[in-house]
């Protein structure tokens, strides 16, 4: 106790004690937990009520995944769609390059043809990095292409080291290490990926691991960081919830007991359990940077956090956009749809088809009347996507005219008012409709189906 030293924690301006050192805990079996991870029953949140405490670093990011594991649950973009979108997330980053990094795959001619062409654009962010296997013949290739960093792999729970790779922690850890001081003396900086932390000995195993990679960039002065990968989706953001699957646990476990400072540190969740956005928000709040994202969430199983979901929660966070162009989300979302036949689930937040659009006949009638009443904020203004009301019964002759001008994105001198013979035609037609008995909402289908089949008739052109 009393060679423990006292330094002032900067997030909170009080004094603290120097924590223990925590040397790896070998073991002969493994430990699954299998009193919160009973394969044959569903998986258990259990609590102990040690609370830490919030830990928001001056500045917080957002990294992406897209062309990683966003490639693993789908077919592979071509080269100059990897192109395309990289200047898309470009632009949504802003000036201040909030999206800071984007991770490649090296492995195909593809591939690196992609990170060659990105490279070549120049732009300070987001950032070109890679993924590559833990072998040297890999690390040669990122060298070869100049890459500042890369990701690795390295597996932490005892599923995966011993079960995966038939060793003990002790084996894992002096393996991870030699691999690791390779990277090093290859001159780039490591990024370690610790596979499914959620199910691993966060004290016996990641904080001595890490530990011994703080020991490695105090020697090499090469920064090393740390990927928090909740590989499985079982993290929860729980105050008080037990270590391993409490996220907030895991990234003050990383700051306070493994010296791991905020900016080296990053979140990966996948969405298994519905938890992805509010994980990656829990880490920026109790310590960690960056978030590590993907566009719509595409990745592995049920994906990763939505990468657009995080530049909303950053501006709710932090009470500004910085800079962040948000109508991109919209153009990417147009891309994927027209340009690489990748269909969004309608009522997918923010992109999806129906994200902003009223159909209950009672929200659609006070949409009309304000805005702000059935509308999570100004999407005309941030998305490009004006709210959109759903035509019934109540919508009245105003309402079809509003679905007409909005769906159809009439421009300002071609949208149609009360008067126009097509609005009127569509209104008689709905008339007969409601009077026949119906109940529910005219869909998009139907009314653009009738719009045609009237324009074609009227010789009306939209």
């Amino acid at each position: 106790m009393d060679n423990r030293k006292v330094y002032m924690n900067h997030h909170n301006n009080l004094l603290q004690l120097e924590e223990h050192m925590y040397p790896l805990v070998d073991v002969d079996k493994p430990n699954i937990f299998r009193n919160l991870f009973p394969y044959d029953e569903v998986p258990k949140i259990a609590f102990n009520d040690r609370i830490v405490p919030h830990s928001m670093p001056d500045e917080i990011w957002i990294t992406d995944t897209t062309f990683r594991d966003g490639q693993q649950s789908r077919a592979p973009y071509t080269t100059e769609q990897i192109v395309t979108i990289y200047e898309y997330l470009h632009r949504l980053g802003g000036p201040k390059g909030k999206i800071r990094q984007s991770e490649f795959f090296l492995y195909s001619k593809k591939d690196r043809d992609a990170v060659y062409q990105c490279l070549e654009k120049g732009y300070q962010f987001p950032e070109v990095t890679s993924w590559i296997r833990a072998n040297k013949k890999d690390f040669e290739m990122v060298k070869e292409i100049g890459l500042k960093e890369t990701g690795i792999l390295v597996s932490c729970s005892d599923y995966h080291i011993f079960y995966k790779l038939k060793m003990t922690r002790r084996q894992a850890l002096d393996h991870y290490l030699s691999i690791i001081r390779e990277c090093l003396e290859t001159g780039v900086s490591p990024r370690c990926h610790l596979e499914d932390i959620t199910r691993s000995d966060i004290y016996g195993f990641v904080i001595p691991f890490c530990l011994e990679l703080m020991n490695l960039m105090q020697e090499y002065k090469i920064p090393i960081k740390i990927r928090v990968c909740d590989t499985m989706g079982y993290g929860v953001n729980y105050p008080g919830a037990v270590i391993p699957r409490s996220i907030p646990g895991i990234i003050y476990g990383l700051m306070v007991h493994a010296g791991v400072p905020s900016e080296l540190i990053e979140f990966h969740g996948h969405n298994d359990f519905y938890k992805a956005v509010s994980n990656a928000t829990t880490a920026w709040l109790y310590g960690a940077c960056g978030v590590n994202c993907s566009l719509f969430g595409i990745g592995e199983r049920t994906g990763n956090t939505p990468l657009e979901a995080m530049v909303f929660e950053y501006a709710q966070l932090r009470g500004t956009l910085d800079g962040m162009e948000t109508t991109v989300i919209t153009e990417l979302a147009e891309y994927y749809e027209k340009e690489i036949g990748y269909h969004i689930p309608e009522h997918t937040p923010f992109v999806g088809k129906n994200f902003n659009v009223t159909r209950a006949g009672i929200h659609a009638d006070g949409l009309l009347k304000n805005e702000e009443i059935y509308n999570i904020f100004d999407t005309g203004k941030f998305l490009n996507r004006p709210a959109v009301v759903s035509v019934s019964n109540t919508s009245g002759i105003a309402g079809i005219a509003h679905w007409i001008n909005t769906y159809y994105k009439l421009p300002e001198e071609k949208k149609l008012g009360k008067d126009s013979e097509l609005v009127a035609a569509v209104k008689e037609w709905v008339d007969e409709q409601y009077d026949a008995g119906r109940v529910t909402v005219m869909t998009d289908e139907e009314m653009v189906e009738k719009i045609t089949e009237i324009c074609a008739e009227k010789s009306i052109s939209l």
